[in-house]
């Protein structure tokens, strides 16, 4: 199969209406053909003109390891070109940056997870683009966690740097598509455009979502495999507990943990409390040191989610209500445990960071709620799922 990327540069059709205007790129290091040249020196080998460079999150690098750790505007040294950095002094274009070119190619690889920055930044380019004029084609790349949805809905009035809209956690949707459904909602006047993907089948084994056959590459510091990605939706909320997510291991973000829990006990309390919510997957119990981050030298006792392998029901697995289901067994176990974090998230401050994160207080309250059954969280979750599905259905492109 081929990505966005990679059709652009088969097909001279394709880049035409790009002859002669000045091209920027958002891009990251995941941002690669199918032979793995980095697409910035893909694209100037075509003969495009390519004036400058944008980057999201983690920079254009990749080299910042964690949240709130803002990347600085440079020149490329090997094309003299400006990079901007769309997350240090400014997360939306500015006005100097959004003259330096006429059309902007967003090349991102995304987990399919609402909280995942790359979504909101791709909103704000586009608002930017609306604003000032200027052209937003987005070469589509895969969703690794595939079509499944899952989730609470963003609240009003919770809009964050995590949040962009009103979708769920696991949005199951491309880049591409996501476009789409922003112009329409948030009725942008803006030339859109997609270069699509050609044969890729989300639903299909083994990859549901991301072709074996092409190599993953972080796409942030800590996005290190398919399983990660399959697991975030989940996992990504253990940002806003005082348990280990895992940053300081060699496997973040497919894990939880910490030293004074009992993982064994934890899957047990999980397994009695809701089943079904295991389904899909494979826990294991571990041990761990974290090398920096939470509980950075101390021994914890962890649970691993195994996404993968023989045990793997791509429509079973359900990694937002497991994690809950985790936070829940940790609850009952450990009633006083000091589970939420409070401190500052994603330049949100007088919010919890458990509660940005979901973009509403749901999930923290039927956790903390010791009468609250698994049957509680699905009665108010599904409305949300049902309902977004029939939302993105005429934006879907595969």
């Amino acid at each position: 199969m081929n990505f966005g990327i990679d059709r652009l540069l088969a097909d001279p059709e394709l880049r035409k209406p790009l002859e002669g205007k000045r091209v920027a790129l958002l891009a990251h290091p995941a941002s690669v053909t199918a032979d793995l040249t980095h697409s910035l020196d893909a694209l100037v080998a075509s003969g495009l003109n390519v004036s400058a460079m944008f980057g999201p999150q983690h920079g254009v690098r990749g080299d910042l390891q964690d949240n709130m750790m803002e990347s600085p505007d440079y020149t490329d040294p090997t094309y003299n070109i400006p990079v901007f950095s769309l997350y240090g002094e400014v997360r939306r274009p500015s006005g100097q940056s959004m003259g330096t070119f006429d059309t902007i190619l967003i090349d991102l690889q995304d987990v399919g997870c609402r909280i995942y920055t790359f979504v909101t930044t791709l909103l704000y380019v586009l608002e930017a683009a609306a604003e000032k004029g200027k052209a937003v084609w987005v070469l589509d790349r895969p969703n690794p966690a595939g079509r499944p949805v899952e989730g609470l809905t963003l609240l009003p009035g919770w809009e964050s740097f995590v949040g962009a809209g009103p979708m769920p956690m696991r949005h199951g949707m491309t880049l591409g598509e996501l476009g789409h459904w922003f112009v329409d909602h948030f009725k942008l006047d803006v030339e859109y455009r997609v270069i699509a993907m050609d044969s890729w089948v989300p639903d299909a084994a083994p990859g549901f979502g991301w072709p074996p056959e092409r190599v993953w590459i972080n796409p942030s510091p800590n996005a290190a495999n398919v399983n990660m990605a399959r697991a975030y939706a989940g996992t990504v909320m253990l940002e806003g507990t005082n348990l280990s997510e895992g940053r300081g291991t060699t496997r973040p973000l497919e894990l939880f943990g910490a030293p004074d829990i009992d993982a064994k006990a934890v899957i047990a309390e999980m397994r009695r409390i809701a089943p079904r919510w295991l389904d899909g997957c494979t826990l294991r119990d571990i041990w761990f040191q974290p090398t920096f981050h939470k509980h950075a030298g101390q021994l914890c006792s962890g649970v691993f989610i195994h996404a993968e392998g023989s045990a793997y029901d791509h429509a079973a697995f359900k990694p937002w209500r497991l994690q809950a289901l985790g936070f829940k067994a940790i609850r009952l176990l450990y009633p006083d445990y000091d589970l939420w974090r409070d401190f500052p998230y994603e330049y949100e401050f007088d919010k919890l960071a458990v509660d940005v994160i979901n973009a509403g207080p749901g999930l923290r309250a039927w956790v903390d709620d010791a009468g609250a059954e698994p049957g509680d969280l699905d009665a108010a979750t599904a409305p949300d799922e049902i309902a977004w599905a029939d939302v993105r259905r005429p934006h879907l492109l595969y």
